[in-house]
């Protein structure tokens, strides 16, 4: 079974479809939404081991430009 996890993103005003566009070139990326509420953007990662999941959220994820803030939250 392989690790995923949920990536509730918040982005910078007028960001949001620069980041989703960003977001689905991704590989490990399995699907994300622009969703209404406290958040701007869901994002699910998907990959071999947790620690691969760590490396496609810090790595890639936290560079993109326009990302506020992120909450990450592991499927157990």
């Amino acid at each position: 079974m392989k690790a995923r996890a949920y990536v509730l993103v918040e982005t910078a005003v007028g960001k949001t479809k620069a980041v989703v566009t960003s977001l689905r070139k991704m590989e490990g990326i399995e699907s994300v939404d622009t969703v209404t509420g406290p958040y701007d953007v869901i994002a699910v990662v998907e990959a071999d081991t947790l620690n691969e999941v760590g490396d496609i959220i810090t790595a890639q994820i936290h560079t993109i430009d326009g990302i506020s803030r992120t909450v990450t939250c592991l499927v157990v």
